[in-house]
């Protein structure tokens, strides 16, 4: 046997050993959220070689009681900073959530950089519905940076009542517990606290591949690193001490990078604090997609990845099944192991998947194992498109990447 065989078998069982591993982790960091139904009998099909069940327990057992001793206490005031730009996919359900929060003492900030943007009508409608919760509408831009939602949004930060002060999304979907685990997963340590979104509610096969995309690598990769120390915030819910970021320097800090929550993640660690996440991710509903949208959506994230944190995103190039299954179909036949070995080790890779997703409560359906494939199809392209880049430029209210050639 040849020293390349070795080396592509050594590949293909270190590379699948990681990811069942992430899964593992990825599961024990996630409770199923308790207003998640189990998914049909149909849907868990998937979940091969007894792995569902398994995981199912292991993400039950994640459910125990964690250590609370240094979050913020219930009486705690939180300032919950919401940032709009236009009308997306199910924006009246996302707002309105967060007028129905099981939180004793909270207030809302809604951010528009104009009075015309098309969302303010039904922020101005929502509030009026819900006179009981406070809540109010800052229109204005200033310009701190050449991000469009930090200029947004600082008007909300300094406005804010509260010294916990949230920055969510407007298309994130807020549970009645949403602050409460925010605030449970602080810690002495602690910089900021994060949650990740979760693709929810696809409409066609193109939000699928977004879901795949989110849920079952991102969110995965992203508990992992936290497990071992290296959180990186993720803009979509971030809970912060402002006294903390003040004393830091203030919100002018996140203007450091093209991305607020790359910023937040730097600024965390340069203050030797950490960033956690929260047990269980809050749900971004998608509607739908476009093929278009969803790969101009990844390539931008790949190189903001690739622009703000390079050394990791040298590592993502040994992410996705295919490098490990291409190494196998290679190695099996070598190795005179019947040819079904390399259907079992792709078997085995997104059943892992389909187990992680049942376990968690995240989006799982028939469409699910086709949209994984051809999310590891287009991993690699994605990790090359990454590094092609030289940086970003803002056009209206998205961030978009400048091609190599040089900005448009």
């Amino acid at each position: 046997m040849t020293i390349a065989i070795w080396a592509l078998a050594t590949y293909s069982i270190v590379a699948t050993a990681t990811h069942l591993g992430s899964i593992l982790i990825a599961t024990s960091k996630c409770r199923k959220p308790r207003s998640l139904s189990p998914p049909a009998e149909s849907q868990t099909a998937l979940g091969l070689l007894g792995l569902t069940r398994y995981l199912r327990r292991t993400g039950r057992r994640a459910t125990r009681a964690r250590d609370c001793t240094h979050a913020p206490s219930a009486a705690a005031g939180v300032s919950l900073v919401r940032p709009v730009c236009g009308m997306e996919n199910y924006i009246d359900d996302t707002l309105r959530s967060a007028f129905h929060l099981d939180y004793p003492r909270y207030e809302i900030v809604f951010c528009a950089a104009s009075a015309h943007d098309a969302a303010v009508p039904l922020v101005r409608e929502l509030i009026a519905a819900h006179p009981h919760v406070a809540a109010r509408l800052l229109i204005g831009n200033e310009t701190i940076s050449d991000n469009p939602k930090l200029n947004n949004v600082c008007k909300g930060w300094r406005a804010a009542a509260y010294d916990w002060i949230v920055m969510a999304d407007s298309n994130v979907l807020m549970p009645r517990d949403y602050i409460e685990r925010l605030l449970a997963a602080w810690r002495a340590d602690t910089g900021v606290v994060s949650s990740p979104p979760a693709g929810g509610r696809p409409q066609g096969f193109w939000a699928e591949l977004e879901c795949a995309f989110l849920n079952t690598y991102q969110l995965r990769w992203q508990y992992t690193s936290a497990a071992i120390g290296l959180g990186f915030a993720q803009g979509k819910s971030m809970l912060y001490r402002r006294s903390q970021i003040e004393q830091a320097g203030g919100i002018r800090l996140l203007a450091a990078e093209a991305a607020e929550d790359a910023a937040t993640t730097k600024v965390v660690r340069d203050l030797g604090l950490r960033v956690r996440l929260v047990d269980a991710p809050f749900e971004q509903p998608l509607g739908c997609r476009s093929a278009g949208e969803v790969w101009a959506r990844q390539l931008r994230w790949a190189k903001l990845r690739q622009a703000s944190f390079r050394q990791y995103y040298a590592l993502e190039v040994l992410s996705g099944s295919l490098g490990p299954l291409t190494a196998a179909a290679y190695v099996v036949p070598a190795l005179g192991l019947p040819s079904a070995s390399v259907v079992a080790l792709a078997a085995i890779w997104y059943g892992a998947e389909a187990a992680l997703a049942r376990a968690a409560g995240w989006h799982l359906s028939l469409k699910s194992p086709a949209a994984w494939m051809l999310r590891d199809a287009l991993l690699p392209l994605l990790w090359i498109a990454g590094w092609l880049g030289r940086g970003f430029v803002w056009r209206g209210n998205e961030m978009r990447p400048l091609e190599s050639r040089g900005a448009a």
